[in-house]
C-alpha cells in the first residue's frame, strides 16, 4: 500500500533502495515486548478499495494472529485479518474476449508483510540470507470467489484490479518491483460436478503474461495427471518463467493449520459511517465509469477508451487537452494521445 510508514511502526514503508536490514526497529524485527500501533492511512486505503468494488465493511473489525513458522517471519506469526475483514462481498467486472465477466471478491483485508529471503552462495556454500527491511510493510490481500474459469479472465482481472488500485492511489502496484503479487489457486473437476477438485496454489508470477502462462500450464498439468489416474495433492508450486513450468515448493496448509486467534495487542477497530462517507466522496472517477463516459458521452470506441484509461499518463494528457479546447474532436484527440 502507498503509505509513508510501515503497518505497525514508524519505519519507512518504501524500502526498495535501502541496504539490507537498514530500515528496521524493535517492532518490525519482532522483538519481545514491542507493541504494534495501527497505521490509519493503510486502513483508509483498504476502505477505499472496498468502496470502489462495492464491498461491505463491518461496523467493528479486528486483527488476528496467523501462526506459522518460516524463517522470514520474526514473531512466529503474522498480524492479519480472518473472520472480520475490512471489506467483503465485492465485485469487479472485467472485459474478456468472451464478454464481460463479473468477478466476485470474497474479501479484502489488511496485514503485514514478511521479511525477504535471499538464496545465494558464499564461499562455495549455499546459504539463505534474511533482509528485514520489508518486514511490516502494509499489505492488502484480495481474495476472489471461485468464479474464474480460464487463464485469460484471470489475467484481465489482475490487470483491471491493478488499474483500480493505481487510480484511487492505494498502491503503485508495480509488479516488477514486488508491489503487486498474484497467486492463483487452480483446481479441476469433472464436467457437471459441483465439488471442487484438489486446489494447487501457484506463486512467483511477476507479470500479467506470467499469470496467464502459469495458469494455462497448471491446467494442462492437472488435466494430464487426472486423465492418467494420478492423484493430485494440495500444494504450493512456484512458476519458472524461463522454462515455462510450475514446480513443487511445499504442501499447502489449510486455515485451521494457522490457528488464528484475535491479537491481544490491538483493540477492535470501530469504522464510523462518517469516515466511510468521507472516503467515498474523495474517490476519483473509477476506470469502468471513465470508459463508459468516453464511449457514451464522447463517442469513442471501446478500444480507444480502453487505451486511454489503461494508462494514467494518457488519461491526464487527454483530459487536460480537452479542457484546454473542448471543441477538439474526441476521436482526433484520442488518436493523437495514443
Amino acid at each position: 500500500l502507498r503509505t509513508a510508514s510501515k503497518m505497525f511502526c514508524a519505519c519507512a514503508a518504501d524500502v526498495r533502495d535501502a541496504a539490507p536490514n537498514a530500515i528496521t526497529c524493535e517492532v518490525c524485527l519482532g522483538m519481545p515486548g514491542a507493541m504494534p500501533v495501527l497505521n490509519r492511512e493503510a486502513v483508509r486505503h483498504v476502505l477505499a478499495v472496498g468502496i470502489a468494488i462495492g464491498a461491505t465493511t463491518p461496523e467493528v473489525t479486528r486483527w488476528d494472529r496467523k501462526n506459522y513458522f518460516y524463517p522470514d517471519l520474526p514473531k512466529g506469526y503474522q498480524i492479519s485479518q480472518y473472520e472480520l475483514p475490512l471489506a467483503s462481498a465485492g465485485r469487479l467486472p472485467v472485459e474478456t474476449s468472451r464478454g464481460t465477466v463479473e468477478v466476485g471478491i470474497t474479501r479484502a483485508h489488511l496485514e503485514e508483510d514478511t521479511a525477504r529471503l535471499q538464496h545465494t552462495t558464499i564461499g562455495g556454500r549455499a546459504v539463505s540470507l534474511l533482509d528485514y527491511d520489508r518486514s511490516g510493510v502494509p499489505l492488502l490481500e484480495i481474495v476472489t470467489d471461485p468464479v474464474i474459469h480460464d487463464a485469460e479472465t484471470a489475467r484481465r482481472y489482475a490487470e483491471e484490479l491493478r488499474l483500480l488500485l493505481v487510480t484511487i492511489g492505494a498502491s503503485d502496484a508495480a509488479m516488477e518491483s514486488g508491489q503487486m503479487r498474484v497467486e492463483a489457486n487452480v483446481s479441476l473437476r469433472p464436467a457437471g460436478s459441483q465439488a471442487f477438485g484438489t486446489r494447487v496454489e501457484v506463486k512467483n508470477m511477476n507479470s500479467f503474461r506470467s499469470v496467464e502462462r502459469a495458469i494455462e500450464f497448471e491446467i494442462a498439468r492437472q488435466e494430464a495427471a487426472l486423465r492418467a489416474g494420478e492423484p493430485l495433492i494440495q500444494e504450493t508450486r512456484g512458476w519458472d518463467d524461463d522454462r515455462g513450468v510450475t514446480y513443487h515448493m511445499r504442501t499447502k496448509e489449510t486455515s485451521d493449520d494457522y490457528r488464528y486467534f484475535p491479537d491481544p495487542d490491538l483493540p477492535p477497530l470501530h469504522v464510523e459511517a462518517a469516515w466511510l462517507a468521507e472516503i467515498a466522496a474523495g474517490l476519483p472517477e473509477l476506470p469502468a465509469a471513465r470508459r463508459a463516459r468516453y464511449e457514451g458521452d464522447l463517442g469513442l470506441s471501446a478500444y480507444d477508451a480502453d487505451v486511454l484509461v489503461a494508462d494514467a499518463g494518457a488519461t491526464a494528457v487527454f483530459e487536460v487537452a480537452r479542457a484546454a479546447d473542448p471543441t477538439l474532436p474526441a476521436k482526433k484527440l484520442s488518436n493523437w494521445v495514443s
